[in-house]
């Protein structure tokens, strides 16, 4: 969270301008402009920094080494279009979902740098199509035949179109190669195909600018800033096709003093995501993900409109997001962390969201991440691989279709902790559904669902319902199980009315509390 005593600091960019016309570039996407931009990156070095000025025009290029003092400036009609010959793309150590790895150079990369900029107006596009794998299931016959007839190769499966067979066998050994700790260049060469890039990779950078363009077609994650500092993103938009794997909008990981606003997302994977590491890799790194502003951006696609985690093994902390709205995401806000993660994840502050037909859940808590189906019967030892989820408030939120208004799935030994809902108005067939929370609060809520009841707490402690009410007649208000210490206010609330308590429940740990 930024308060109002904090500003981000901008780039300082020398005012040195530099065409790239100027040093032979030409702009008929054929030409590879490659040589043209390294150059040009070498220039801008000699002269202590500088505006680097792309005009109309489509710009192929291979990838782009970025440099300190650097504003790259996209003119009205510029489309940066990176190569897909991934021979251009050299192995280097960098980092993907949370770890530290060997990857394909990004196309427009940076490492250890400060004052960067991109600029202006203009498309950059990753070409990502000719490295991501695609599922069928998400094609219909004609697509895949398509697909199918451009090359590549599926799997036996006959599930998964892959761009080579270097790609697929990829998938088999990475794993191996990841379990390893191997970062040893050679080790990765004969997957190479595999290690997809994102398209923006900034890492261990300070003072970075993004604003205007359009960032499209990712071979992975669209955007993603790595340890970096002092981050200024605005006015940009970010686009994947809505099938592409991996295809992330903005991950801010391990990061601190952010801003993110008047952005426009419509991607295949999360939005706009807030990350800091994987497992013992995050641990060890230990760089948190904290004082990060988000507003006024527009999420379409995507798999989750606002996310935090999964990878956030080094902590998130005072985070704050207002006025978005998200259009058709599988979720709205998702929070999300499994076992193994460790890292604390809190002081989160979410104000005035609103949504619109969600295909699942509007709200969703889920601690089991990657082990949907398991039933969770004992508690585990508290550890450092132990995930915590605290002090989270949401305020002022307003959805207009989904499966399930707000579902909270904690761990057993480590339950959701002082999590806060007020002002929440939500039409879904679904209600509330919570397990496995402590210090849990509702205020103000209202709830248009079809299938009751409105509110299920399961193996829950100290949960306030203070106007949690449905809009339309139901005949269930409220189901606990194994829940301690339950307080409900309400106009109409009365001993009797639509709750059902199971057996284990003591009568003493349940108050209903009519408001005056």
């Amino acid at each position: 969270m930024i308060t109002e005593n904090q500003e981000i600091k901008q780039p300082i960019i020398p005012k040195n301008v530099f065409h790239i016309t100027d040093f032979g570039a030409i702009g008929n996407g054929m030409y590879d402009n490659t040589n043209v931009f390294q150059v040009v990156m070498k220039k801008i070095q000699e002269v202590g920094g500088g505006k680097v000025i792309v005009p109309a025009g489509i710009w192929l290029t291979g990838p782009i080494q970025l440099v300190s003092k650097l504003n790259l400036h996209f003119e009205d009609g510029a489309i940066l279009l990176f190569s897909s010959n991934f021979d251009q793309y050299p192995l280097i150590l960098s980092s993907f979902e949370g770890e530290e790895t060997i990857r394909c150079r990004s196309p427009l990369d940076g490492e250890e740098l400060e004052d960067v900029a991109i600029t202006g107006s203009g498309v950059i596009d990753g070409s990502g199509s000719a490295w991501r794998p695609v599922k069928r299931y998400k094609m219909t016959e004609m697509q895949w035949e398509q697909l199918i007839n451009s090359g590549g190769i599926v799997d036996e499966e006959g599930e998964v179109w892959w761009p080579s067979e270097q790609a697929l066998k990829g998938k088999q050994v990475f794993q191996q190669l990841r379990n390893s700790g191997s970062r040893n260049v050679e080790d990765f060469k004969y997957i190479k195909d595999f290690l997809r890039p994102n398209l923006v990779s900034l890492r261990r950078c300070k003072r970075i600018l993004l604003d205007g363009p359009t960032f499209q077609n990712s071979p992975a994650w669209c955007v993603h800033p790595w340890v970096c500092e002092q981050i200024t993103i605005k006015n940009i938009t970010v686009r994947n096709p809505w099938f592409s794997q991996n295809g992330d909008g903005l991950d801010v990981e391990s990061s601190r003093f952010g801003l993110i606003e008047d952005c426009i997302f419509d991607v295949g994977d999360d939005a706009i995501c807030i990350k800091s590491g994987k497992d013992e890799a995050g641990r060890l790194l230990g760089v948190p993900c904290e004082h990060i502003t988000i507003r006024r951006c527009q999420v379409y696609s995507g798999h989750g409109g606002f996310v935090i985690g999964s990878e956030m093994s080094g902590g998130v902390r005072d985070i704050t997001i207002s006025d978005c709205s998200f259009f058709g995401t599988d979720v709205g806000l998702r929070f999300k962390s499994t076992r193994g993660r460790g890292g604390v994840v809190e002081n989160i502050y979410v104000d005035r969201i609103t949504m619109n037909d969600i295909k699942n859940e509007a709200i969703v808590f889920q601690m089991f991440y990657e082990l949907e189906g398991e039933k969770v019967l004992t508690d585990e030892k508290v550890t450092e691989k132990t995930p915590i989820f605290r002090n989270i408030t949401i305020t002022n939120v307003l959805c207009t279709g989904a499966q399930t208004a707000i579902k909270m799935k904690g761990l057993p030994e480590m339950p959701l902790q002082n999590i806060n809902f007020t002002n929440i108005t939500i039409s879904s067939f679904e209600g509330i559904c919570c397990s496995e929370c402590v210090e849990l609060s509702f205020s103000n809520v209202k709830l248009n669902i079809k299938n009751g009841p409105l509110t299920q707490l399961e193996n829950c402690k100290q949960v306030v319902l203070d106007q949690v009410i449905s809009t339309e007649p139901l005949n269930s208000f409220l189901n606990i199980t194994g829940n301690k210490n339950i307080t409900v206010k309400g106009e109409r609330i009365k001993e009797g009315d639509f709750v059902s308590v199971s057996n284990e429940v003591d009568s003493n740990e349940l108050k209903l509390i009519k408001s005056q």
